[in-house]
């Protein structure tokens, strides 16, 4: 696992992590990107438990989720099944595996305030937290992706599944998109990443 690892998150933080996945009945996969989440977790049939991260991660955003996924199997064992997926006893599980990697050894310094705060009370996605969301990005390897909320007024964009959009204006907290096919209207969170087309 070790081996594996060593491609995909800090370099610090391979010693804790090697620690919190030694259990006989977890397995981890690295996957090929899927556009519609980071990570999962699941209790397969025979037993066993199964995490898969997506391999096009950067190494924060890498260790983001891996220690994501493994709160939903720690919560599992602590708890059952009787919990919501991101109730209170997922959330208290991950901020406690998370906090010994909040620390300069393994985030950059300027991430390490966003992470604090996002970890006061951490959502199912660290997407939908636009700042952390844009800090993490920028150690992303480069691509054709921005962000909506970067996109100029009225101009159109295009999803990873060919669906076309003109941004709209921006409500308390999302962005009246319409979709040019349809005529739509769709909300999406300001750090949704498309491609413009413009």
């Amino acid at each position: 696992m070790q081996d594996i690892l060593q491609d995909y998150i800090p370099h610090k933080a391979i010693p804790k992590v090697i620690e919190l996945l030694n259990h006989d009945h977890l397995v981890v996969k690295v996957k090929q990107e899927r556009k519609t989440r980071h990570g999962d977790y699941k209790r397969l049939p025979n037993g066993k438990h199964q995490i898969t991260v997506n391999s096009n991660l950067n190494c924060y955003r890498f260790l983001i989720t891996l220690i994501h996924e493994i709160a939903h199997f720690e919560a599992y064992k602590k708890y059952n099944r009787q919990i919501k997926p991101h109730g209170a006893e997922w959330k208290r599980t991950f901020q406690h595996l998370m906090l010994p990697f909040l620390n300069p050894d393994i985030f950059p310094s300027d991430i390490l305030p966003l992470l604090a705060n996002h970890f006061k009370n951490p959502k199912a996605s660290s997407d939908t937290d636009i700042k952390l969301a844009y800090a993490l990005k920028q150690f992303d390897a480069p691509n054709d992706k921005t962000f909506i909320f970067e996109l100029p007024l009225h101009s159109t964009f295009k999803l990873y599944n060919n669906r076309v959009f003109t941004k709209g204006e921006k409500r308390r907290t999302r962005f009246e998109c319409i979709e040019v096919n349809s005529g739509r209207l769709y909300l999406f969170n300001p750090n949704a990443e498309v491609e413009l087309l413009d």
